[in-house]
Formats: C-alpha cells, sequence, structure tokens
C-alpha cells in the first residue's frame, strides 16, 4: 500500500489531483465555521444544544453529521450540498416518466450539459425554499436575531445559505473535473470524517468498556461487509460466435458481463437520507403546537415510521437507481448486434429476460444489506441503550464507499502507467 502511495505521488497528474482535492477540503472546512450574518453565536450553540437534546436531537444530529458541523455553526454551509441532492432525485425520478429528460441524458456532452444545468436551476429553486423555511423558524427565536429586523435576517441569511450551497456544488464540481473522486460525495464524505474525532470525544463520557467492544465489533464488521458488497459482482459469461472477413478472423471469444451486488453504491443511502430530513425541517417552520410537536415524533429520528419508510426508501432507490444505470434491453441489444450469446439461452428477448432476473437477485441482496445498514444505528441505540449513536451504517458506508471510489481511480491512474496499484492483482512488468 504505502509503495503504491509512494507511486501515486511520483506521477505529476495524480499528485496534482490529490493536492487540489486536500486544498478543496480545507475550503470546505473552513466555511464551515463562518456563521450566517446577523446571528448570535453564542445564544444559537445554547438553542441548538436543546435542540438536539429535545424531540428533535436524532434528526439534528443526522443532519449535523452529514454537513460537517455547519449546522451547529450555523454556517453559510448549513444545507451543504442537500438541495442539490434533492434536485437530482425528482430530475432522476422524472426522467423515468418524462421521455425528453431520458434522452437529454443520451445526447452526448451536449445533453449532458442540459441536464446539467436543468440540475442547477432546480437546485437554486429548492435551496431557496429550504433555507427561508429554516432562517424563518430560527427568527422566531429573538435571542439568536444580532438583527433588529426579523425580516432582514431572513434575507440575509438566506442569500448566504443559498450562495453556500451554490458555492459547495461549484467546488465539488472543481473536485470532480480537476481532483480525485465524485466531488459531491467527496464533499459529503469529508463531513463525516470530520466529525468523527469530536463524535467520540462526546460518546466517550457514556461507553463502558463492554459498549467499546460491542461498537467496535459493529464497526469492523459493517467496514468488512461494506468493501465486501461493494466489490461484489456476478459474471455472466458471453460468447462471440466467430466470423471471417477477408484474411481477418473475428470472434470466437469469450467475455463476461459484470453485475455489481450493490449497483448505486452510497446513492440510495443519500437520496432517502435527504428525504427523510424534509418532515423535521418542514416541522421546525412550523409554530410551537401539536402539529409541529406530532411530525417531530412521528418522523423522530428512531421513530417506527421513520424507520419503516427509510428503509423502504432505501430499498426503493437501490432498485430504481440499478434499472436506471443498468438497461437490460440496451444490453441485450448490444450483446446481438455483435454477435454474442449466453450459453443455453436464445439472443434477444430470452437474453434480456435472462439478464433481468440475475440483476433482481442480486440488487435484492444489495438492497437488503443497504437497509440494514441504513436502519442499524437505531438498533444499535435500542441494543446499547446509548443515545445519539448517529455515526453507524450509514455513514460508515459512504465514507467507505466514497474510499473505495477514490482508491479505484487512483488504481487507473498507476496501472495506466504500468505502476502496481493498492488492490494488487499480480506484478506488473515494465515501467515508464
Amino acid at each position: 500500500m504505502w509503495k503504491a502511495l509512494k507511486n501515486a505521488f511520483r506521477i505529476p497528474e495524480v499528485r496534482s489531483r490529490i493536492f487540489f482535492t486536500l486544498l478543496a477540503f480545507a475550503v470546505f472546512r473552513l466555511g464551515t465555521y463562518i456563521p450566517v450574518p446577523g446571528l448570535d453565536i453564542e445564544a444559537w450553540s445554547s438553542y441548538f444544544t436543546g435542540l438536539s437534546e429535545g424531540g428533535a436531537g436524532g434528526f439534528i444530529g443526522f443532519f449535523d453529521i452529514f454537513t460537517g458541523g455547519a449546522l451547529k455553526n450555523f454556517s453559510i454551509f448549513a444545507m451543504s450540498v442537500t438541495p442539490y441532492i434533492n434536485s437530482s432525485i425528482m430530475l432522476t425520478l422524472l426522467a423515468s416518466v418524462i421521455p425528453s429528460l431520458k434522452e437529454m441524458q443520451k445526447e452526448g456532452e451536449e445533453g449532458k450539459k442540459k441536464y446539467a444545468k436543468l440540475t442547477r436551476n432546480l437546485t437554486i429553486g429548492l435551496a431557496v425554499v429550504q433555507a427561508v423555511l429554516l432562517t424563518t423558524a430560527l427568527s422566531g427565536n429573538e435571542a439568536v436575531i444580532a438583527v433588529p429586523n426579523r425580516l432582514l435576517f431572513i434575507l440575509l441569511s438566506a442569500v448566504s445559505m443559498v450562495g453556500g450551497t451554490m458555492f459547495l456544488l461549484w467546488l465539488g464540481e472543481q473536485i470532480t473535473d480537476r481532483g480525485i473522486g465524485q466531488g459531491v460525495s467527496m464533499l459529503i464524505f469529508a463531513g463525516i470524517v470530520a466529525r468523527y474525532p469530536q463524535y467520540l470525544v462526546q460518546i466517550s463520557v457514556s461507553l463502558t468498556p463492554f459498549h467499546w467492544v460491542i461498537l467496535g465489533i459493529i464497526f469492523v464488521a459493517v467496514v468488512f461487509g461494506t468493501i465486501f458488497v461493494q466489490m461484489g459482482e456476478r459474471k455472466i459469461e458471453i460468447q462471440y460466435a466467430r466470423r471471417v472477413s477477408g484474411r481477418k478472423v473475428y470472434g470466437g471469444v469469450s467475455s463476461h458481463v459484470p453485475i455489481k451486488v450493490n449497483q448505486g453504491g452510497v446513492i440510495p443511502i443519500i437520496f432517502a437520507s435527504a428525504i427523510m430530513t424534509l418532515p423535521q425541517m418542514i416541522a421546525s417552520a412550523l409554530p410551537d403546537g401539536g402539529a409541529k410537536a406530532t411530525v417531530e415524533s412521528l418522523f423522530s429520528f428512531t421513530s417506527p415510521l421513520y424507520l419503516l419508510i427509510y428503509g423502504a426508501l432505501v430499498f426503493f432507490f437501490t432498485y430504481f437507481y440499478s434499472t436506471m444505470v443498468f438497461d437490460v434491453k440496451d444490453m441485450s441489444n448490444n450483446i446481438k448486434n455483435y454477435g454474442g450469446y449466453i450459453p443455453g439461452i436464445r439472443p434477444g428477448y430470452p437474453t434480456e429476460q435472462y439478464i433481468r432476473k440475475i440483476l433482481s437477485r442480486v440488487t435484492f441482496l444489495g438492497a437488503v444489506f443497504l437497509v440494514i445498514i441504513a436502519l442499524m444505528p437505531a438498533f444499535v441505540q435500542a441494543g446499547t441503550g446509548l443515545s445519539g449513536v448517529m455515526l453507524g451504517g450509514t455513514s460508515t458506508l459512504i465514507a467507505v464507499g466514497v474510499s473505495l471510489d477514490v482508491l479505484q481511480q487512483i488504481e487507473s491512474h498507476l496501472l495506466v502507467r504500468n505502476y502496481e496499484g493498492f488492490m494488487k492483482k499480480g506484478r506488473l512488468k515494465g515501467r515508464r
């Protein structure tokens, strides 16, 4: 591993990408400590502590992890990239029922630019709504407002938070283009990892040696299970018929189509988590009373309704995203057009049905694993009696999944230049 890391820093392009990503992380972390204008920081800190210990504590703590502590500081990055994730969810769902959106994604580079622009415009709209809801709810507590005019506070804070979200979206795009990994996922990863030390210090007070052992075993099991599932795949053998064209012979070889157990990676978890923040966010904007208390109680982090809906959303998005990224019909047609076939299966529709059946079975295993991972923090709380266990399966899955993606990208850069990578499969001969 250390040899592979040393080789990575020998390559100027990879080295510059790594340094750029680290610089972007530094900018992101710096922004989490820049509060919105018009806020009394000390009063907000006391108010946030009360919220964390109240009925919405699970939601507040869970959301604060994904913002990297920006919500606790109520900084310009308090909304993180949640509006972008929500807009991506909406457009992904609409693309399945609106043919023009689906065709836009297949129009090459120009189509991708149009789709990205549409996503950004929708992100701005959702960010404005989310920022206004948050600042309006906060403006009801005059103790945390440092400006005399309530409307002025809402305007200044909302504009700052929308600007912060769009800056993070731009920063994520820069990481994707000039750094390592997928930008938005990398920012979420940075926020989660940055909260690990502080979180461990907070819960260490209430942890007994027994609790440390149990949580350590769970953490190791989740990490190894995540790696096993993320790297797992089902290979479908493809045979290509031999054909002669002039003096050249084509085909006559065998290949395979890999179907990953978890096609969507961490995307289903992120999508479901983003949706489940909406009820508590709406409740925070409601006036104190029965309606607000009811919504907070029904959608608290450990309520049965929350766990049921959250698990169902994770399961749904796992299947939905798999069908989006793996088009069975196109795969079947491509195999047929290139003269290939699956041994024992007729080309055409039977091949399509066969691949779809395997995809459904493999995806089911991945979906069950993701549901278990997503609900694990609530189960750990119930089993150990520890309150506020926020860093569990979901955050670990995202951290491990993004780490694997980064390692695979660095691996590809190393292999292109005939260097041994992190995931060594045998020694490579010859170096440039």
